[in-house]
C-alpha cells in the first residue's frame, strides 16, 4: 500500500485505517467525485453516482487492502440513513397520490405481472442452466429491495446472503440500462417509466427516476412497496407450482 499512496497520503490513510472515520470520509469523498463525474458528463446513465461510486469504493478497497468491517464500521452511520432516505420517497408519491389514485387498477395489474415475471423467469433460467436449488431460489426475489428479498429468500430455502449480491447486481444493471430501453421502446409516459424501474430495479433506479422527474420518481416509490409485498405473497406459491 505504501508503495500505491504518496507519503503524506499514506500516513493519512494509516491513521483513518483505525478509525470509524474511514468508511464515512471515504464514502462522502467518493460520492462527491461520482457525482462530478455525473454532472460532467451530463447525467448518463452510464455515471449514475450510486454506481461509479461502488466501484471505485470496491477498488479502493481492494487496492489499500482495507477490510469491509474496517470500512462498514464508520459507513454504518450513512447506511442508517437509507431508512430514512427510503421513507422520503413518500414525499413525491404523496403529491402525486391523484395520479396514483386514479390509475391504480393499471398500475396493480402491471407491478403483479410484473414482479412474477422477473421472479420466475430468472428461476427458470437459473434451472435451465443447471444451477442448484439454493442458487435458484436466490434468485426470485433479486427485484425486490434488499431487507424484504433476504427475508424471502431465507423462509423458501435459499441464502439471503447471496439474494442480497443478486438483489444489487439487479439494481445497478437495471439502473444502467432502464433509460436506454425506455428510448428504445418509445416509452416516454414518466408514469410507466418510474413504475417500471421501481418493480424491476428498486431503489437505485427509482433514486435515477426521480433525479430525471419527480413523477417517475413518487410511481417508482410505490413500485418499491408494492412490489415487496406481491412477490413476498406469490414466490411461495410460485415456487410450489414450477417445483424449484
Amino acid at each position: 500500500m505504501h508503495s500505491i499512496l504518496p507519503l503524506p497520503l499514506f500516513h493519512v490513510w494509516a491513521y483513518l485505517q483505525t478509525q470509524p472515520l474511514l468508511g464515512l470520509t471515504a464514502t462522502l469523498c467518493v460520492w462527491e467525485i461520482a457525482n462530478f463525474i455525473d454532472v460532467r458528463a451530463g447525467r448518463t446513465a452510464l455515471t449514475n453516482p450510486t454506481v461509479v461510486s461502488i466501484v471505485i469504493l470496491a477498488v479502493l478497497l481492494l487496492l489499500t487492502r482495507t477490510s469491509y468491517q474496517s470500512y462498514f464500521a464508520g459507513a454504518v452511520y450513512i447506511h442508517f440513513l437509507l431508512g430514512p432516505a427510503t421513507v422520503a420517497l413518500a414525499v413525491p408519491m404523496y403529491a402525486n397520490w391523484p395520479a396514483i389514485r386514479e390509475n391504480f387498477l393499471a398500475i396493480f395489474v402491471s407491478l403483479t405481472t410484473g414482479s412474477i415475471i422477473t421472479a420466475v423467469s430468472a428461476m427458470l433460467i437459473a434451472r435451465a442452466l443447471g444451477a442448484p436449488k439454493v442458487v435458484v431460489i436466490s434468485l426470485g426475489p433479486k427485484s425486490v429491495t434488499t431487507p424484504i428479498a433476504m427475508g424471502i429468500a431465507q423462509n423458501l430455502g435459499g441464502q439471503p446472503s447471496l439474494t442480497a449480491v443478486f438483489v444489487m447486481v439487479t439494481a445497478m444493471f437495471g439502473t444502467l440500462v432502464c433509460t436506454g430501453m425506455f428510448r428504445l421502446t418509445r416509452v416516454r409516459d414518466w408514469r410507466a417509466r418510474g413504475l417500471a424501474a421501481g418493480t424491476v430495479a428498486h431503489g437505485l433506479a427509482t433514486s435515477r427516476m426521480l433525479l430525471l422527474n419527480e413523477t417517475a420518481g413518487a410511481f417508482g416509490g410505490l413500485a418499491i412497496g408494492l412490489n415487496g409485498i406481491v412477490t413476498s405473497l406469490a414466490l411461495p406459491l410460485l415456487v410450489s407450482i414450477f417445483g424449484f
